[in-house]
Order: C-alpha cells, then sequence, then structure tokens
C-alpha cells in the first residue's frame, strides 16, 4: 500500500500549527491547514503550493464538513493544535468561559476526528496537542487545567477505540513554549507590574529542570518523529515536552 501524503493541521496559523505545517510540507506531504482567519491562511498558503487553506471555525459543527470537503484520499496524520483563549482562576473565570474551553478543544477534537475518520488507516496518525497544565495545573489555571485534562483523557479513549484498527493516537504535551504569544504576554505583564522582563522569564525557566523553555523547533521536530514507521510504538502514549516542568512520577 502506498504511504498516504495528505495531512490535516487544525489551528494552522497559530505559532506551533504554522511550525507543524511547514515541516510536514517539507516532507513532501499535502497540508489541509484549518484556521477561522481567511487572510493568516492566504499568507500560509503563499509559502507553498502543497498547502491547502481551509477556512472554518473548530468550535462550530460547521467545521466538521468544510475540513472533510477537501479530505479527498487516506490521511497520513491529523493533528489538532488550536490553542486556547479562556484564563483564570476558578474564583475568577466565568463558569461559561469553562464550556467555552471545553467546546473548543474537546468537541474540537471531536470534530476534526469526525471530518477525517473516513479516511484514516492503518498507519494513520491522530495527534492533538495538550498542555501539562492538565496534570499539574496551578491555582490560576482552571480553564487549561481542566479543559487539558479532559484532552488526556479523550485521546486515551481514541487509543483505545482505534488502535486496533492500526490507527495510532498520539497526545503531544508542551509546558509553556517560547513563542511570539508567550513573549508578547510577558511584554504586558512587564508593562503593567513595573517587573522586569528577565524577572518575568526566570519565573517561566525556574519551572523547568532543564533551565530554559522548549522551542517551536523541538516540537516541530517531536511531530516530525511521528512520522516514521516505527513511532506506532508510541501509541495512546503522551510526549512530555516540556523541558522538565511536569514534576509528578505516574
Amino acid at each position: 500500500m502506498t504511504c498516504p501524503k495528505l495531512c490535516v493541521v487544525v489551528g494552522a496559523t497559530g505559532a506551533m500549527g504554522t511550525e507543524f505545517t511547514r515541516r510536514l510540507v517539507r516532507r513532501g506531504l499535502r497540508v489541509i491547514a484549518v484556521a477561522r482567519n481567511a487572510e493568516d491562511l492566504k499568507t500560509l498558503a503563499a509559502e507553498n503550493s502543497l498547502i491547502i487553506p481551509c477556512v472554518a471555525d473548530i468550535s462550530d459543527d460547521s467545521a466538521i464538513e468544510a475540513i472533510s470537503a477537501y479530505v479527498d484520499a487516506p490521511i497520513r496524520m491529523a493533528v489538532f493544535a488550536a490553542g486556547l483563549p479562556v484564563r483564570g482562576s476558578a474564583d475568577t473565570i466565568s463558569p461559561g468561559e469553562l464550556a467555552v474551553g471545553a467546546n473548543i478543544k474537546v468537541g474540537g477534537l471531536v470534530r476534526l476526528l469526525h471530518a477525517v475518520r473516513g479516511q484514516l488507516v492503518p498507519g494513520s496518525r491522530f495527534v492533538a496537542v495538550a498542555g501539562s497544565l492538565g496534570f499539574e495545573p496551578g491555582p490560576l489555571d482552571a480553564a487549561p487545567g481542566t479543559v487539558n485534562a479532559a484532552v488526556f483523557n479523550l485521546m486515551r479513549q481514541l487509543s483505545a477505540l482505534y488502535g486496533p484498527k492500526g490507527i495510532t493516537t498520539h497526545t503531544i504535551a508542551p509546558g509553556p513554549v517560547d513563542t511570539p504569544r508567550l513573549r508578547k504576554f510577558v511584554e504586558t505583564e512587564a508593562a503593567e507590574t513595573g517587573r522586569d522582563l528577565d524577572t518575568i522569564w526566570e519565573r517561566y525557566r525556574a519551572k523547568t529542570t532543564l533551565g530554559r523553555l522548549p522551542t517551536l523547533d523541538e516540537l516541530g521536530w517531536i511531530l516530525e518523529m511521528l512520522l516514521a514507521p516505527e513511532a506506532s510504538v508510541l501509541h495512546g502514549s503522551v510526549l512530555n515536552v516540556d523541558a522538565g516542568t511536569r514534576h509528578g512520577v505516574q
């Protein structure tokens, strides 16, 4: 059987999704790049003719049909890399925002599955990005802690559902990643609090045991590694690529 050449990346215009998309097309794979902003997708697609822009809102069921309309061949890899827009502690967050977060990352993951499942074949990879706060949340992490914990649970269910069919599932769990978005957060915090930039960065670095944050290039390498046939043995696993942020031993 010829190895499938089609991939899907949800959240393709985010920093992580863009890195994933570029990695996949460099391997000669066609990528259905899914995001809400048509202009951002147009810019990304202009980089390579293998990038197929797909405007869709993964928080809405209409995304299923929007994505599936482009899925015209067996899937090599489907990747869910959509971000989470809600923050706050259980004391401050609006209860409805928890539902918003769950709809995007948990409901969205199921929408991606429904869009591609007809073209999942033995050897296909189904990949989700779920932050390490799902394992070890802090007091201010009501949404990312709760929602990512649900993603880990759902991916475990999918591993049992699809593993016997030869379709492998993989969860990538980074901690904070050195991205332009995080750098903007740090700059905003510094401006609002008067704290030194280096002091804020040190707070992030101190949570790791490596002494630095993971980079987008390193996360892209992890995703690309999953294309190898030998990566099937990682089925159902969580890849903790967090530079030692997670401290649990389970």
